[in-house]
């Protein structure tokens, strides 16, 4: 059998090192250049590579194709390989059917990844033999093929989820559903909602699907599709019979007619949408039977996830703190309504079709200058500037932080929450982090 995997990153390169332990004839193939500790690991493992190029000759003669997320559809060869009906799966549908792990799988637009660390660190404080992947770290298909945990942890983007066949977890976390990554789904709101989704299609009445039971778009989908799994809500404005909810400043859950409260000062995250991460993280934790006490420390003492409203520094009394991880607009809405001081918002990069509307209220609230960091930012300048006071365009870190100091005073905060992806000035989110951080330090 030849498996033929389109993109040498982490999850290529971690697929045919599965692929040649299962006794695949593995061939990577990847249009950019393959970072070379990649390219040592392919070598050593004696696996058959190129890169700048995909040669059809050695790629359409694939029995099954694994693509990297990163690679849309519409891509010509992608194309190719499907009107010749060879399959074309995502590492996750690649590597699920080679270990009898309890899978656990996170997706939704924002709050996946603290949900996923936070899950993990409830996991893995309790002693369990766990993997985190997915999405983040290291690649699921290469854990399966080195490691042998009893469990993962995954967070799963949507087009990992629109490459999957038979793929079940047995337990699957939906944070909530915004308009996201549109640009890939013919601009339907609603293909991003069905891609989210597929996440349950295969799961029985053995499985659970915990889901924010606030959210509109979540909700106006369960009530046309059906999913076999059992559904366990989590809500910050209903109180729930079956699932997690907050009532007078405490967490409460009921799964299975087992109950867990917690007081919410208690818990280490901050803000309304942590709130729900750590509803959907505990939820996971209490059907995995882990002891009451051992949730309460973990909850107490989680650090959090870089890039995600990450306090950098005080300086001179004014709080920096960097949000690069915000990449839509309902992630900055979360950040902006969790300040409360004056802020300075530091905001742009690519947009993906963006609607800034639906920050204007807290953007009047709370904003006292917005510094534009972008290559285009007309849209941004036609939304907030007859709401703002102050708005600089800037084309790179350092000014933008120099020019926030100018513009705060004691008590202020300054907040990169882009709203927008990274790929005009920096390499992605974690690189345009860095650059704050490091500008922020160097003030």
């Amino acid at each position: 059998m030849r498996l033929v995997i389109l993109g040498g990153g982490e999850s290529g390169i971690g697929t045919a090192i599965l692929g040649k332990k299962k006794g695949f004839d593995v061939f990577v193939s990847d249009f950019g250049k393959i970072k070379e500790n990649y390219k040592e690991v392919l070598i050593i493992n004696e696996i058959a590579w190129e890169e700048e190029k995909h040669t059809e000759d050695l790629i359409l003669n694939g029995d099954l194709v694994m693509k990297s997320p990163g690679i849309p559809e519409k891509s010509p060869i992608v194309k190719k390989l499907l009107e010749k009906g060879i399959p074309v799966l995502s590492e996750i549908e690649f590597a699920a059917p080679y270990t009898n792990a309890t899978i656990i799988g996170i997706t939704g637009s924002n709050g996946k990844t603290t949900t996923t660390m936070l899950a993990y660190h409830l996991l893995k404080s309790a002693g369990l033999n766990v993997g985190l992947g997915g999405n983040i770290g290291k690649s699921f298909a290469w854990q399966v093929a080195d490691n042998d945990y009893d469990s993962y942890v995954l967070e799963l983007s949507s087009f990992q989820l629109d490459g999957i066949v038979n793929f079940k977890p047995h337990i699957a976390i939906i944070t909530n559903i915004s308009p996201d990554h549109l640009d890939r789904y013919d601009y339907k709101y609603e293909n991003y909602i069905d891609s989210k989704f597929r996440i349950t299609m295969n799961q029985t009445e053995d499985d659970y699907l915990i889901y924010d039971a606030d959210d509109e778009a979540i909700a106006e989908w369960l009530k046309t599709h059906t999913t076999k799994a059992k559904l366990i809500p989590f809500s910050l404005t209903k109180t729930l019979s079956e699932g997690a909810y907050i009532k007078n400043n405490k967490m409460e859950i009921s799964i299975n007619q087992e109950e867990f409260t917690m007081d919410t000062e208690h818990i280490a995250l901050e803000g309304k949408h942590n709130m729900k991460n750590a509803m959907a993280a505990t939820s996971v934790a209490k059907l995995m039977q882990i002891r009451k006490l051992t949730i309460r420390e973990s909850l107490s003492n989680f650090q959090g996830v870089e890039h995600r409203l990450e306090k950098v520094l005080k300086i001179q009394n004014v709080q920096y703190i960097n949000d690069s991880k915000a990449t839509n607009v309902n992630a900055t809405f979360f950040a902006l309504d969790s300040m409360n001081t004056p802020t300075v918002w530091i905001v742009g990069g690519v947009d993906k079709g963006n609607d800034y509307n639906e920050l204007m209220s807290l953007v009047r609230e709370k904003v006292k200058a917005i510094i534009c960091l972008g290559v285009d930012n007309k849209k941004i300048i036609d939304a907030f500037g007859n709401v703002v006071d102050m708005m600089v365009e800037v084309d790179n870190m350092n000014d933008a932080v120099r020019m926030a100091q100018r513009l705060t005073e004691k008590g202020d905060t300054v907040l990169l929450s882009p709203a927008c992806a990274s790929f005009d000035l920096f390499e992605n989110y974690e690189d345009r982090g860095n650059q704050f951080k490091q500008a922020v330090k160097n003030l």
